[in-house]
């Protein structure tokens, strides 16, 4: 990265960060001299006026064509201007927002009011001991706890988050994993909030934590069966998992030894182990090829035995059971993926023979394994449906009913083999999570837990409905609907359209008693499942990504004026909300349709997609090229630079905007937003809001804590609300 002189940004910040005032234009600094830069006279308007950043030219140049990024210098994390300029937005943030601190205050409250202060996850059985997370009354973090034999026997903390983040500004455990002798645990502690990880070691008989202290990691450690070797993955500068070391208990680190560097940059490494406990497996994955292999979990010093060699295009995963691995795959041609099993000693792909045949309209998601049960999880139509067979009777094939129209449902923890009972988590946009054990002998299922939702909520107040808007090219895209009971389509209903469309993530309808505070208050809320997820099989996936990304963004506008259409609302009452990748989306909406929106959401936003696409040094950038394209081909540039929100900015009206970013964020870095905010405050001809409210203590989930992020939440719902003319 090249080093600016950093004294010339701040004569101009300087001049227009003073609390109050700002400058009404942005000035071109040349960065190559520390000359006086002349002072812009504040503006003599009452209202607050934005911060404006200077301009740097820097030039970036790539298959004989010239970008020019004014706000470059803002990649510099550690240049105190850049910290003053984005303080200087927050501050600014504050000041415009300032009126409705009550309501902040109110909604946070209401929100954090719902949520059952003492509360305790539903536990699971695992080597003689329930498992289970709990949260105390008041306290941010929770506590990871177990029983051993009994659910009245004494509980024994295995770790106290609210403890071990005392004096934190951020903390994050992650990764709990007990020893197969059940004496030591494994975590790892995020304090920083850049997702890399140091794991930490307790013996769970005497409470003490051990010296053992393994850094920059994903956090998660996996035993071996000799309770004393453990597997974990590195991360390289660029923050992508390459590297698999195992690691002795009681051995220095520098001693580690280096089981498997995955070289390749387009590809992440990782490890696990298999649900028998026989095998640990190490996989390597890009977004369109796999290849894993594997070591038997009792010899953990054995040399690796790859299952089937990475090909482009080939894509599986690997789980076990007897003397098979079942392997979930798309080869020859199932875009939706079939299930096939082989032989632990004969892996390679011509020895796979399919035990769940490829269907063209139903996409197979996963698989759960039983000693005399499959479970299937499959997506028809958009919804998750869970499939049972018996193994010993191949004509038991069956569907668990939900009996909803727009719903969420999912395998849950099943470590059991030998068991006849299937645990799933289900909702819907009404009903809360829950969580069901269902004997798949006799079909009977029993709701373990419903999540509470404190104070008057009555989920037969709210209906949901799943409808389908036709994109330009005639595709019927699916969009979950929820708000109260007795809405008028008369075209003026505040509406909040969400959306992501990107990595094969689909976007389900579930619970969320955090919406409430907008549906009470005559939000109707739309999920719009446009291209680039999966909620309609692969080739949904396939056909928003690469050279077809548009789609997502064309989409998501056809649902827009869908919405409009069918009067659920109207261009003054419309707001959309994506993060992310869906931050990217809300970037490419406003520049094709700023039209249809009163006001925008876009947290964490994937914005300046040329420049970070080609900058291989940023993290995740190279394993990314099969979802976007690399743009070291000139006709992948070409196709992202079309689309690229930063590089299309224009001197045009933009609607109401809120950008929130965090200064640590590992998977979109926080310069993305802040250049594209300085961009549109040069650029913008209209008076509409743009707020920029970076979080400086956080990454790209935002605050920690259980409460702490329910301060930004409030903060974006008061946007819209402030919007919308509802003040109370």
């Amino acid at each position: 990265m090249t080093k600016l002189n950093s004294t010339a940004p701040a004569l101009l910040l300087t001049a227009c960060l003073v609390a109050g005032t700002g400058c009404s234009s942005s000035k071109t600094i040349d960065s190559t001299t520390t000359a006086t830069v002349e002072q812009t006279a504040p503006a003599t308007t009452t209202q607050p006026q934005p911060p404006a950043a200077p301009k740097v030219p820097k030039e970036l140049v790539a298959h004989g064509h010239t970008r020019t990024d004014n706000y470059y210098w803002l990649n510099e994390r550690e240049n105190p201007d850049v910290i003053a300029y984005l303080n200087a937005e927050n501050a600014y943030t504050k000041q415009v927002m300032a009126d409705t601190e009550e309501l902040q205050e109110k909604l946070f409250n209401e929100i954090v009011g719902r949520i059952k202060q003492t509360d305790e996850s539903v536990p699971y059985k695992k080597n003689g001991y329930f498992y289970y997370t709990r949260f105390e009354a008041g306290k941010e973090y929770p506590i990871f706890a177990r029983k051993k034999g009994s659910l009245e026997a004494k509980e024994e903390v295995m770790v106290n988050a609210n403890q071990r983040a005392e004096g934190l500004s951020y903390y994050n455990a992650a990764g709990m994993n007990v020893s197969p002798n059940n004496q030591l645990l494994a975590f790892g502690e995020d304090t920083v909030s850049r997702r890399q990880y140091t794991i930490r070691f307790k013996n769970l008989q005497t409470g003490e934590i051990l010296p053992d202290r393994i850094p920059n990691t994903t956090g998660g450690a996996v035993w071996a069966n000799d309770n004393k070797t453990v597997f974990y993955t590195m991360k390289d500068p660029s923050l992508r998992s390459f590297k698999i070391f195992r690691h002795t208990l009681g051995t220095p680190t520098s001693q580690d030894k280096e089981v498997y560097h995955e070289a390749d940059e387009t590809f992440s490494t990782f490890v696990y182990k298999t649900k028998s406990d026989k095998y640990i497996i190490i996989g390597s994955s890009s977004t369109v090829s796999q290849e894993y292999r594997f070591i038997d979990a009792t010899n953990p010093t054995a040399a690796l035995k790859v299952i089937q060699p990475r090909e482009r295009g080939l894509e599986y995963g690997v789980d076990h059971f007897g003397d098979s691995f079942y392997i979930r795959t798309n080869k020859d041609g199932a875009t939706n993926f079939k299930l096939m099993k082989t032989p632990v000693g004969k892996t390679t792909k011509e020895n796979w023979k399919e035990v769940i045949p490829h269907r063209a309209d139903t996409f197979l998601e996963g698989t759960e394994i039983f000693k005399d049960y499959l479970v299937l999880q499959e997506r028809k139509n958009g919804l998750t449906q869970l499939r049972i067979k018996n193994w010993n009777d191949p004509k038991t094939d069956y569907y668990v009913d939900f009996g909803e129209e727009a719903y969420t449902a999912g395998i849950s923890v099943n470590p059991d083999f030998d068991s006849k009972v299937l645990r799933y988590v289900y909702s819907s946009l009404t009903t809360p999570s829950s969580t069901f054990d269902y004997n798949m002998a006799t079909k009977q299922k029993t709701l373990l837990k419903e999540q509470e939702v404190v104070g008057d909520f009555d989920k037969n107040n709210y209906e949901a409905k799943r409808i389908y808007a036709t994109a330009k090219d005639g595709t019927k895209i699916p969009v979950s609907l929820v708000y109260r009971k007795g809405l008028k389509l008369d075209g003026n209903n505040p509406t909040l359209q969400y959306a992501y469309g990107s990595y094969g993530i689909s976007m389900n309808p579930g619970f969320s008693s955090v919406r409430l505070s907008l549906l009470d208050r005559g939000f109707v809320y739309a999920i719009a499942h446009i291209r680039g997820g999966q909620e309609m099989g692969r080739q949904w996936y396939e056909d928003g990504k690469m050279m077809k990304k548009k789609n997502t963004f064309t989409d998501f506008v056809d649902v827009s004026e869908y919405l409009i259409e069918q009067k659920y609302t109207n261009p003054e009452k419309l707001f959309a909300q994506g993060g992310s990748a869906g931050g990217l989306l809300m970037g490419a909406v406003v520049n094709m349709r700023p039209d249809l929106y009163k006001g925008v959401h876009a947290a964490v936003p994937f914005v300046d997609v040329v420049t970070t696409m080609l900058d291989t040094s940023i993290p995740l950038t190279t394993g990314e090229f099969d979802e976007w394209g690399n743009p070291a081909e000139k006709a992948a540039y070409d196709y992202m630079l079309s689309y690229s929100p930063y590089d299309n900015v224009e001197a045009k009206e933009y609607p109401n905007m809120l950008v929130t970013t965090g200064l640590h964020d590992s998977q979109v870095q926080y310069f993305e937003p802040a250049k594209w905010v300085a961009k549109l405050r040069e650029m913008k001809t209209d008076d509409n809001l743009l707020l920029l409210d970076t979080n400086m203590e956080a990454g790209h989930g935002g605050a920690s804590g259980r409460f702490k992020p329910y301060r930004e939440t409030a903060l974006q719902y008061a946007f819209f609300l402030k919007l919308a003319g509802i003040k109370e």
